[in-house]
């Protein structure tokens, strides 16, 4: 082993040796400690390209999934990043209010704020009613104010006091408002913009306050349900439902159906026309065809949409059953003068009705006229009487009523059918959710042919759904037969189409229009995120240069580092052989030195 003299003169000449440590077994330790740390590193490494390229998908299915049971939790109204805005829609039977709730925009452009309706402690949503419409104070229109305060006290109640300046407030009025001569909605309207903002503070100005439009209303819808499915987000090549992709980065949306009592509306989106149309329908396009920007940029285009929306007044399902006892009560009379029969005018000869479950009897009145009629059960022949209801032209590009409707690629496309589209596959049918034309036609046809004592029997065994009621057995067979004849008849779609749903709920909630209109209303405010988060990230850009944003970098700065340390140690060890070498010849000399001073006597 190596030794280190140390020799000291005074007054006599005496050395002591300390014993060294071969560096040999310290470099050996020191390459292991380098192998295993490079090791652990390079396990990082792959841990981490496995992790990004392999479970991102799942990550993102899992937090969708996340997001959908969120949404049926209590809000947090504590959390001081929510933010809040009311809708009120004031329709032609009552108004409702609904509150809903976003956090801070995410910061990424290409998506909206993801907007949810507010729910109270118990998990419900936060939504009031009241009775009548708003249209009822066409004639006091000063009281217009105090007729909406009890659905914005109610709302004050559940939206933090702190948060009411910043939130903002939309009065959206529709069929009830429509019906009204302009210089009444202007008053009502302008009582609201001036008395509201005395008692509450939420955001809100003159141009919040309005009478929407069908086609608004068209719109809005398709915004919600779209929203709702997540058919605004973008894709990337990861994604597990790419394939619904339309264009680089875009979903495929969804078209609504949409048969209520008395109107019925469709609204899809259509891709820019390269056709060149006839005059007339061009014009017709232009006034069927809605363009907007749903993106918080109007630079931006990724999130511009053309959606064809239309409205029917008088083909929804309880109105289109009056057309059709006006027809047949006006025609069966005529009939009768003309050849001098006496059919419905009794008990004993009714008009046979095949729209009716077989022997159901029941009574059309018309002014003082008045039509017996009894159930034949007959669904083809049903399907056959409603045609000329339908009023329908020879135009090919034409839908109901003869108006102009854009195409529709039917094998490009998906369709959701609300309301009676729903009702009629579900409630007694038991068919509701996928559509299929045959399938629906078969089922609707046997019930048809059912006799009412037994269609009554069932209902009373509850085989029936529990939305079911008395009044949908006894125009089941009507509806169905009206239904199919609008979709497939009037609005073409193929027999066999296969992308079509019926639904009443989506993700287990109800989805309005007015979330829709929230989100359209509000659509530039992560604009303002934005641009707080640039300006923060102008402040901070140092850090995001730093090897603490960037793992690769800090993981290429070990490797430098542990490098430098190896070259380090090289270095010692060549220096090391150096000295040895070169101290071995002076070691002897010194030896050769002392021996001899040592056996020297010193004299007194």
């Amino acid at each position: 082993m190596a030794r280190i003299s140390f020799s000291y003169l005074c007054p006599a000449s005496w050395y002591f040796t300390v014993p060294t440590v071969s560096p040999f077994s310290r470099q050996r330790v020191a390459f292991l400690g380098l192998f295993f740390i490079s090791c652990l590193l390079l396990l990082m490494l792959i841990m981490d390209f496995r992790h990004s390229g392999a479970s991102l998908p799942r990550d993102r299915q899992y937090e969708r999934y996340l997001a959908r049971v969120g949404e049926l939790e209590a809000t947090d109204t504590e959390d001081p990043n929510l933010n809040y805005g009311l809708v009120v829609d004031c329709g032609s039977s009552g108004s409702r209010i609904f509150v809903y709730f976003w956090p801070r925009h995410n910061g990424n452009p290409h998506d909206l704020l993801d907007i949810k309706q507010m729910r109270d402690r118990n998990s419900q949503p936060v939504v009031k009613k009241i009775k009548p419409g708003i249209s009822a104070m066409a004639d006091t229109p000063e009281h217009a104010s105090d007729y909406l305060r009890p659905l914005l006290s109610f709302a004050a109640a559940h939206v933090p006091v702190k948060k009411h300046k910043e939130t903002p407030l939309y009065i959206l009025c529709t069929a009830g408002m429509r019906l009204l001569p302009e210089r009444k909605q202007l008053a009502i309207l302008a009582d609201l913009v001036k008395d509201l903002p005395l008692e509450f503070d939420f955001l809100f100005s003159q141009s919040q306050a309005e009478v929407i439009s069908g086609k608004q209303e068209g719109v809005y819808a398709w915004i919600g349900i779209n929203f709702v499915l997540g058919r605004f987000d973008h894709v990337d090549e990861s994604d597990a439902e790419a394939p619904q992709e339309l264009a680089a980065g875009r979903r495929r949306t969804v078209g609504i159906l949409d048969m209520g009592g008395a109107s019925l509306q469709i609204a899809y989106e259509v891709p820019t026309s390269t056709s060149v149309l006839p005059p007339k329908q061009e014009e017709a396009a232009k006034i069927l065809l809605a363009e907007f920007n749903l993106g918080c940029d109007v630079h931006h285009t990724e999130h511009v949409y053309r959606v064809y929306v239309t409205t029917f007044l008088g083909f929804g399902g309880n109105f289109a059953r009056q057309r059709y006892e006006d027809l047949v009560l006006n025609e069966t009379l005529n009939k009768n003068k003309l050849l001098g029969q006496k059919t419905g005018l009794s008990p004993d000869s009714p008009f046979l009705d095949p729209c009716l479950p077989v022997g159901l009897t029941d009574v059309v009145e018309r002014n003082s006229q008045v039509l017996h009629v009894r159930g034949k059960g007959d669904w083809s022949t049903c399907g056959a009487m409603l045609s000329p209801l339908l009023a329908l032209s020879n135009t090919s590009q034409a839908s109901l009523n003869g108006i102009y409707q854009s195409p529709i690629d039917f094998n490009n496309s998906e369709f959701y059918g609300f309301s009676e589209f729903f009702y009629c596959t579900e409630d007694v049918l038991r068919i509701g959710g996928r559509y299929h034309g045959p399938t629906f036609a078969k089922a609707a046809q046997d019930y048809c042919g059912m006799a009412w004592s037994v269609l009554t029997q069932r209902f009373k065994n509850g085989l029936y759904s529990s939305h079911a009621d008395e009044h949908r057995l006894k125009y089941q067979c009507f509806k169905s037969a009206w239904m199919y004849q609008v979709l497939h008849e009037g609005f073409h779609f193929p027999y066999d189409y296969p992308n079509l749903r019926t639904a009443q709920l989506v993700y287990d909630r109800e989805v309005q229009w007015t979330l829709g209109a929230i989100l359209y209303k509000t659509r530039f405010l992560p604009l303002r995120d934005l641009r707080q988060e640039g300006v923060r990230q102008a402040h901070s850009s140092w850090f995001r240069l730093s090897f603490v944003y960037n793992h690769y970098l800090f993981f290429a700065c070990i490797l430098v580092v542990l490098l430098a340390i190896i070259l380090y140690l090289l270095r010692l060890r060549r220096i090391h052989h150096r000295q040895t070498r070169a101290s071995a010849p002076l070691n002897l000399l010194w030896i050769e030195e002392v021996v001899p001073m040592i056996g020297v006597q010193v004299g007194p």
